[in-house]
């Protein structure tokens, strides 16, 4: 039956792939251009439909870099509702710039943040608007070839590695794997937090990186669970028997695997990336929470949903419901950090005119 299934979706594969390898073609041979600008562009993306963790990994760009540069950080803002150029500000909420950027915007007030479905019109823009911008990182741009980073960075979930997956619909690749030619860093991501060098060489032996490229380890680390914006819930004192874990993302299976090592119980509701939420859903999270019999339980959901069902405040749904979410962090292995640090800083360094936090 898969084999089948195979035979009647390889044809529309087929077609995907010839129209990806004309386009790319086309931006290889300056048939269609693409724009480079003379300040720090660092571009954060993937092979794959999603999944691999690229606003931690932006937002750990944003650490890295915040204290020395003055940081935009440009999205599509996927599934907004809006169009065209936007600039987040306290008004904001995802339906306007989408769940991600809104993240950021949240965490670090002191970065502009921007959406633009046409990269190039955005940078400009934002240059327009905020001169003084030293560095502009932009999320999940890897096939957004109008634009040409100054250093581009490749996300490969250590799961589901792009060398061992295929074109869509097949598998999940948006593109060929030799697309990833055009990073400069790959890095592999959500690996386990103690790495072995037996592993390391087998990955980078899958990986193959060219002679240009440099491969990095990360892994996610999650922060203590946090109250919903707007709600001042408090956690249940002692031992948390039971959870319920509702998400909207593409990989569930990280935070599933540590939210099972707080509690004994785990019941989960998954939903697409980025849905939108309905009243529907918020009903039938509300029961099966209702429905666990046990003392001591929660909600808990991710920082990227949370950011979709607390606009401008909780849904009536989920009023007086413990509802809690896990922030995380995308941290460079130990052994690799410095080397990773360090090549972001140099890049940014010598293609920065005034360095200094305006």
């Amino acid at each position: 039956m898969v084999r089948f299934l195979l035979f009647i979706i390889y044809p529309f594969t087929l077609i995907y792939g010839i129209v990806l390898y004309i386009r790319n073609k086309c931006y290889d041979w300056g048939i269609c251009k693409s724009q480079a600008f003379d300040f720090p562009i660092i571009s954060v993306g993937n092979l794959s439909m999603g999944g691999t963790g690229k606003t931690p990994h932006i937002e750990s760009l944003i650490t890295l870099l915040k204290n020395d540069y003055k940081i935009a950080v440009l999205s599509r803002g996927y599934k907004r509702k809006t169009k065209g150029f936007r600039l987040a500000d306290k008004d904001s909420d995802f339906r306007q710039i989408g769940d991600e950027p809104m993240q950021i915007h949240r965490k670090f007030s002191d970065v502009i943040v921007a959406v633009d479905e046409k990269r190039s019109r955005g940078i400009m823009k934002v240059m327009e608007i905020v001169p003084q911008t030293d560095v502009v990182l932009l999320d999940d741009a890897f096939q957004h070839r109008a634009v040409k980073p100054g250093l581009s960075i490749l996300l490969t979930d250590f799961h589901n590695l792009y060398p061992e997956d295929y074109l869509f619909p097949v598998g999940k690749l948006r593109e060929f794997r030799r697309g990833a030619r055009r990073a400069d860093i790959i890095v592999i991501t959500k690996t386990a937090k103690v790495l072995s060098p037996i592993t390391v060489r087998r990955i980078i032996g899958l990986i193959k990186p060219r002679e240009h490229q440099r491969v990095y380890f990360s892994y996610i680390s999650y922060d203590t669970l946090k109250p919903l914006p707007g709600s001042d819930t408090k956690l249940p004192a002692g031992q948390i028997n039971s959870a319920l874990l509702f998400a909207g993302i593409a990989n569930i299976y990280p935070l599933k695997e540590h939210v099972l090592l707080m509690t004994n119980q785990l019941d989960t509701l998954t939903f697409s990336d980025h849905h939108n939420y309905s009243g529907n859903d918020f009903r039938k999270i509300r029961t099966k929470f209702e429905n666990i019999l046990s003392q001591n339980k929660i909600i808990i959901t991710t920082e990227k949903d949370a950011m979709r069902i607390a606009i401008p405040k909780i849904h009536d749904e989920l009023a007086g419901l413990p509802i809690f979410y896990i922030p995380i962090t995308a941290k460079i292995h130990k052994e690799f950090r410095a080397d990773f640090n360090n090549q972001i800083k140099t890049y940014v360094q010598k293609n920065s005119g005034d360095s200094s936090v305006h």
